[in-house]
Parts: C-alpha cells; structure tokens; sequence
C-alpha cells in the first residue's frame, strides 16, 4: 500500500482526507498536535499511524526523518490557521503566526520528506484556499499566507520535475468544518481584540464581514469533496498544478480574473459588503 503523510490531521478537513485515502487503501501517517487526538484517530480511521507533529516545532520537524517509514509517497500539507482582521489592526505577532503556520512550517515538512519522495517519485499536495488567488478585505493576513505558498509552490514545481515529484496546489473555499462552523464566533472575537481605536474606525467594515459570514456558512461545502479532490491529486496519472474544489470558486475566478483592478475593488468590496 502507498504511505501519505498529512499534516493537521486531527480534525477537519485533514482528518476527511486521512479518512478518505485510508479507506482508498492507503497507509495514512496522521500528523496531530496534541497527542491526546492518537487514540481517537486510531480508533475512527483504519491504517492510520498518528504522530505529534507541530508543523511550526523544529523539533518535531526533525524528528520525522525517524518517525516516517522509509518508503513515503506522498505528503498532503493541510495544517493551517486563520487570522482574520483589518491588516491595521492585525499584531506583528498574529502576522508572523499566520505565515508561519501557513507557508513556512508547510515547507519545512516538505523539505523534511523530500529525500523520501525523490526515491518513490512522489507528490507534494499543498491545501491552499481560494484566498491564495482572490484577497479578501479583513483576510488579508490570511491571503498573504496563502499568496505565498502558491508562489513557492509553483517554484518547487518546476524546481522538482527531473526527479518526477509533482507538487499540486488544491483551493478550496467555505468548507463545513468546525472553523467554518464558529467562524462567527471567530469574528466576534476578533473584533473584541482590536484596540478600541480600531474598533471604532472599522466597525463598518466588521459588521459588513459579519453578514458575509452568515451567508458563506450555508453554501459551504461538506470536506468530503475536498477529500476526492486530494484522492484525484495523488493519483491521477498526470495530476494538474491546480484544483479548484467546486463550481462556484471557479465561477468566481473566471468572473474576476480578467476584470480591471478598479473594476475587481468595486465588486470585492460589494461582495464583501465593504464600505466604500
């Protein structure tokens, strides 16, 4: 059986696709960061083999040169947080979190497994999110991040090829999962940590993401599609650069991607429900 490592596996959308490819016939390494989650998954997903891994933990970075099997086929990065909020009021501290969760621990843990996927001529699969194409205002934190890691991706795509690892990005967007689920909660909160100057001066623009929020929260999509799309990445035979997980996303970039840019302002802001 082919061995995958997924990162942020506990939950979400990682934990679907540790599901998913388990049932496939896949030999899944499950990368949790709270050891308390390893019961849990053993008991809910055959083939799984949990370890801790932080992806922002140099030392459990380190250590999966001994913790993997020998013979890797794949890594799907999935771990990843999100810090929402008018860039202005965003702490250095949030930002630096954000990208390292996103883009810094995520190659990390590629460049850990790499030497392992150059002898089975494996694949890196990176989840990236519809805000790695189109940034959102109050996301920007969070495009940023996902910017990036479709800038390295593409990168090590071309960097990669003479040893055959392809590296595929997948984007999806709302999903229904419990951050989508408490991502009002996640707004109220981030809101209540802005200092009261901001507050003030975006309480517009919040209460605009807000409505957006409550919208979003019903069309999202259930992980299990992310799930196949991940499936069809690892093993299609000639696997594309790109997956856009659903019609409405990919909707959504036909329509703003040949738009001017005072134009494309215009329509993000409406669609945002953004002041102007």
């Amino acid at each position: 059986m082919p061995t995958v490592l997924i990162t942020g596996a506990a939950r979400g959308i990682g934990k679907t696709i540790a599901t998913q490819l388990a049932a496939d016939g896949w030999d899944v390494v499950a990368g949790v960061r709270n050891p308390d989650d390893w019961q849990r998954l053993r008991a809910e997903i055959p083939h799984v083999t949990p370890i801790t891994l932080d992806v922002t933990n140099e030392n459990h970075v380190a250590a999966l040169a001994d913790s993997l099997p020998e013979r890797l086929d794949a890594v799907v990065n999935n771990a990843g947080v999100v810090v929402a909020g008018p860039i202005e009021a965003i702490t250095v501290d949030d930002l630096r979190r954000q990208l390292d969760v996103n883009v810094v621990g995520q190659l990390a843990v590629t460049q850990a497994v790499l030497p392992r996927l150059r002898a089975s001529r494996g694949r890196v699969v990176f989840i990236s999110s519809l805000n790695g194409r189109d940034s959102f205002p109050l996301m920007g934190a969070c495009s940023a991040s996902k910017f990036a890691l479709e800038a390295a991706a593409d990168a090590l795509r071309i960097e990669l090829t003479p040893w055959g690892i392809a590296v595929v990005l997948v984007e999806p967007a709302q999903t229904d999962t419990d951050m989508w689920r408490t991502a009002d909660t996640v707004v109220a909160e981030t809101e209540a940590a802005m200092p009261a100057d901001n507050r003030e001066l975006y309480q517009r623009h919040v209460a605009g993401m807000k409505r957006v929020v409550t919208a979003s929260q019903k069309m999202a999509v259930p992980p299990a599609r992310v799930a196949a799309v991940v499936a069809e990445a690892l093993t299609a035979r000639r696997p594309r650069a790109r997956y856009v997980v659903g019609w409405g996303p990919k909707l959504q970039l036909a329509l703003l991607s040949g738009l001017p840019t005072r134009v494309r302002d215009r329509v993000l802001r409406a669609v945002a429900k953004q002041p102007g």
